[in-house]
């Protein structure tokens, strides 16, 4: 996609703040400094418009960015080892929880893992639970370029075998430096945005 304009919008904590634009949204969400902001800086092709800082938990609230008036980029918090208080992380799990149940514009979600580790319980839990409400998402894999070409492939592979992932649920490779994977994420959000979403149950 060309990216003619990117802006933010509004920072928001619960439903009522949400921007009321009616475009579909794409959310981003991982741990706490796994290049987050940096994956939707490259796509936007922006250096500065998402946040990025060396300090785990720069981003604590849901911040939402429009995309050539057409689609919105929603930034949620960093889960795990963020260095902000308890109290506050706390307050992090129902607002994140909040906003995928229920925004009915919500089209994908971006689940980001450092392709150096293993996915923690909390990578696990959130995807098991985007899987049982039905939420369309992606899993990308950042900071290809940390590691050589043949063990970021084996990584990949180790990966999508412990998360149970096969063939078109294949990760996805990114690097923020080299702008590997961004062509291949752009083309899986193409097909999301022309699908209705609906808010999925609390059972």
């Amino acid at each position: 996609m060309k990216i003619i304009s990117a802006e933010f919008i509004k920072s928001a904590v619960k439903p009522d703040q949400y921007p009321k634009t009616g475009m579909p949204e794409i959310a981003f969400t991982g741990r706490s400094n796994v290049g987050k902001s940096s994956l939707i800086n490259t796509l936007l092709g922006r250096k500065k418009l998402a946040q990025t800082s060396a300090t785990p938990g720069k981003t604590r609230l849901i911040n939402f960015f429009t995309v050539n008036e057409k689609l919105s980029f929603v930034d949620l918090p960093g889960y795990g080892f963020a260095k902000v208080s308890r109290a506050e992380q706390e307050k992090w799990g129902p607002m994140i929880e909040t906003y995928l149940r229920e925004r009915v514009n919500l089209r994908l979600v971006v689940s980001i893992l450092d392709v150096r580790h293993d996915p923690t319980q909390q990578d696990r839990d959130l995807i098991e639970w985007l899987r049982h409400y039905g939420r369309n998402h992606l899993i990308v894999l950042t900071k290809s370029d940390k590691l050589s070409r043949g063990e970021a492939l084996r990584r990949r592979r180790q990966i999508a075998v412990s998360l149970g992932l096969e063939g078109d649920d294949a990760p996805i490779l990114f690097s923020a430096e080299s702008g590997e994977g961004k062509s291949e994420i752009w083309k899986a959000i193409q097909p999301v945005l022309l699908q209705k979403q609906e808010p999925v149950s609390n059972s």
